[in-house]
């Protein structure tokens, strides 16, 4: 019987915090740590998911696939887009396992997704352009699962280079490595808090950019310029969300040319503007993500911290130097403790490859 495995990164978001659905561009980061799947093809229709960790097992018919609330629905969505766009999948049975940390804006959910897109082209042996890949896994999550999400998740998990940022235009749908500087890593911190967006929060935080931008007179904020905003007469909170926005924008394009001049100082200091503006503009930190930031900085070897993901919970991402790196995160790991109580998780990353070879 045929047989496959595959492994598939989780993301960290450098900058451009929220900036997806706004039509933006991001700046993202495969990181080691991913979902692995291990698959055999069956001679039947049915479908078999078990995941280390989680009792139990969940089928279904590759014919008749319908979502069931679970952490299946995500690969279970992938196979039902793959089969419906055409591609010559039937029965199989796959074990999940993961070693990204749940809850921590790390995307393990599009990692899932794309562990599971590209076992099925290997177990059944057809190929899917990367973009394609990106696009069906997104597909996936956003019709069969629910969840309104952009294509930045995907195509980290995908596009990722050893060494190397991705530069993502949300709205053209292009994706560019950008070479990252050697001697730095990224020290991501799990505040204990979990990363919850499927509150008001995160619509509410759409509604009030989609509201700036018709008050500005463009389609998305991606249009808008600072000193556009500067010049609008709307309410202070509409103003504020549009500010992060805009502001996230033009840090990513100005992060772009820092790398590219391998300026680790100024990138960093990219990463503590993107994070003063989620605090005082967009309102999506939280004390304990505050914290932490506040720790991070105050350590010798670090360049710059944000919150990652959606924020309202979740992760730090730190930008450190490598030879700091184990000393760097005993300490904030310590120090979050004392300070609030709560145990802070610290992940040292390095930038990996993504799931496809390319």
């Amino acid at each position: 019987m045929q047989s496959a495995s595959s492994f598939a990164p989780g993301r960290v978001e450098l900058l451009g915090n929220h900036t997806d659905y706004n039509g933006g561009v991001v700046l993202s980061a495969a990181i080691n740590l991913g979902v692995s799947a291990r698959g055999r093809a069956r001679t039947d229709a049915k479908i078999v998911l078990t995941s280390e960790g989680i009792p139990g097992e969940i089928s279904g018919d590759v014919n008749q696939l319908a979502a069931n609330d679970s952490w299946a629905d995500y690969p279970l969505g992938v196979a039902k887009v793959i089969k419906d766009a055409g591609y010559p999948i039937s029965g199989f049975e796959t074990d999940f396992s993961s070693n990204l940390p749940l809850g921590a804006g790390l995307s393990s959910s599009a990692a899932i997704e794309v562990c599971t897109a590209v076992m099925l082209t290997r177990l059944f042996d057809f190929e899917v352009p990367p973009l394609e890949l990106a696009r069906l896994c997104r597909k996936a999550e956003n019709e069969f699962v629910g969840v309104s999400c952009g294509l930045l998740d995907q195509v980290s998990s995908i596009f990722g280079k050893n060494e190397h940022a991705i530069f993502l235009d949300c709205r053209a749908e292009t994706v560019e490595n950008v070479p990252f500087p050697h001697g730095v890593a990224l020290l991501i911190v799990h505040s204990g808090v979990k990363h919850a967006l499927s509150g008001g929060e995160y619509n509410e935080r759409r509604d009030q950019c989609f509201q700036a931008a018709r008050i500005l007179g463009v389609s998305m904020l991606r249009d808008a310029t600072s000193e556009q905003l500067a010049r609008a007469n709307m309410p202070d909170v509409v103003k504020r969300r549009a500010a992060h926005i805009i502001g996230e924008n033009e840090r990513v394009l100005e992060a772009v040319d820092d790398l590219k001049h391998h300026d680790v100082i100024g990138f960093g200091k990219l990463m503590n503007a993107s994070h003063r503006s989620s605090i005082e503009n967009f309102e999506n930190s939280t004390a304990e993500l505050d914290a932490l930031v506040e720790i991070c900085s105050a350590q010798p070897g670090v360049y710059g911290a944000r919150l990652t993901g959606g924020g309202f919970g979740g992760a730090i991402v730190a930008l450190v130097a490598m030879d700091s790196l184990d000393a760097i995160a005993k300490a904030v790991e310590s120090e979050y403790f004392r300070r609030t109580g709560h145990n802070g998780k610290a992940y040292r990353c390095l930038i990996a490859d993504g799931a496809v070879p390319h």
